[in-house]
């Protein structure tokens, strides 16, 4: 219980933040991409402002030997580029230059009443559902072989 309250709390926290720096708007999003047009710096300002927050709350968390809520630290162990990440990487960048949406300011859009949220949304969520189906099947299949 104490990990869902957290979560929402801290679902809460960013989806304001979200919504305040208005990237929950796919057009601020887009002129962000626009650098030889309307271009508006704002979303730039916006990762700066998270990946300062981010280093700063890592540099005190993982000094900690497990989180609040968990046995043990959930890292990442690989440390270099495979194919389900790039290939991920370049499906999310082509979504939301095409959408100016990205999950995280998709989701509080929806509570904005943002239209082209709820496809964006759907949309995304069927793209998870694909990706697992095919992954569990290749999983399958791999382990069928071996």
């Amino acid at each position: 219980m104490q990990r869902t309250i957290s979560a929402g709390l801290i679902g809460l926290i960013f989806g304001t933040g979200i919504a305040l720096s208005g990237m929950a708007n796919p057009a601020k999003v887009l002129n962000f991409f626009d650098v030889t047009g309307t271009w508006d710096p704002s979303l730039a300002l916006v990762m700066a402002s998270a990946l300062l927050v981010t280093a700063i709350g890592y540099r005190f968390v993982l000094q900690r030997d497990k989180p609040l809520a968990e046995i043990r630290f959930h890292l990442p162990t690989a440390r270099k580029p495979d194919l389900p990440l790039v290939a991920g990487s370049a499906i999310f960048g082509v979504g939301w230059g095409i959408s100016g949406f990205c999950p995280g300011g998709a989701i509080p859009a929806l509570g904005l009443g943002e239209p082209t949220a709820w496809i964006f949304v759907g949309t995304m969520l069927a793209g998870i559902f694909i990706a697992r189906t095919i992954r569990l099947a290749l999983e399958q299949r791999a382990t069928q072989t071996a």
